[in-house]
């Protein structure tokens, strides 16, 4: 009597093992130095296998793009929509942003420092990302002049700060420190309210 065939992994498992696989070995080795032949040993396939589900290794870097920039996006809404008021807002969106860049800070520092590996078509699609979370974020501040609760000659400058403090997160954290992410949201949304208020 035969055994049973093995059934097959769900192809949205598949292709996501391969995005934590590109993740891992884009943040050991950097863009240039990973060959499709890391990323599907890491992943456990063949390399062939690689390409059933991504056309490129820059897909997958373009892919990792889009998900953490979808994912912040969404976020940053979210805390904005859930707030009181301009300040309860900015609070919300320095703490989870500032946070989100320590516990991802692996995904962070690929989509920041690989940016310039993505082709033309698909930079343009990250920017566009990028331009929709800068809104939220300076929709904030400019209710927050209007209502009188910040103080802020520039917006565009500051919201520019603000979203550099978080994002800057990634670029230095490690989990060997003794900080948490969430001491980090804490803190850097203090930080925040500050910029926009202290004259």
């Amino acid at each position: 009597m035969s055994t049973p065939a093995r059934p097959l992994e769900p192809v949205a498992d598949t292709a996501h093992r391969l995005l934590e696989a590109a993740a891992e070995a884009f943040a050991d080795r950097g863009f240039h130095a990973t060959t499709t032949r890391d990323i599907a040993s890491r992943a456990g396939l063949s390399p062939a296998g690689v390409y059933v589900h991504f056309a490129s290794k820059e897909e997958l870097l373009y892919q990792l793009s889009l998900e953490g920039h979808v994912a912040a996006r969404d976020m940053l809404r979210s805390a904005a929509d859930g707030a009181s008021s301009p300040t309860e807002a900015l609070r919300a969106i320095m703490a989870r942003f500032a946070t989100w860049h320590a516990e991802h800070f692996r995904v962070a520092r690929i989509v920041q420092y690989e940016f310039a590996n993505l082709t033309p078509e698909h930079r343009d699609a990250v920017l566009g990302l990028r331009k929709q979370i800068d809104a939220v974020v300076r929709d904030v501040v400019t209710s927050g002049v209007a209502s009188g609760e910040f103080t802020v000659d520039d917006v565009p400058d500051t919201t520019l700060a603000l979203m550099s403090m978080a994002v800057d997160v990634a670029r230095w954290y490690d989990p060997e420190i003794k900080r948490t992410p969430e001491a980090i949201g804490a803190a850097y949304a203090d930080l925040g309210v500050r910029l926009v208020t202290a004259r």
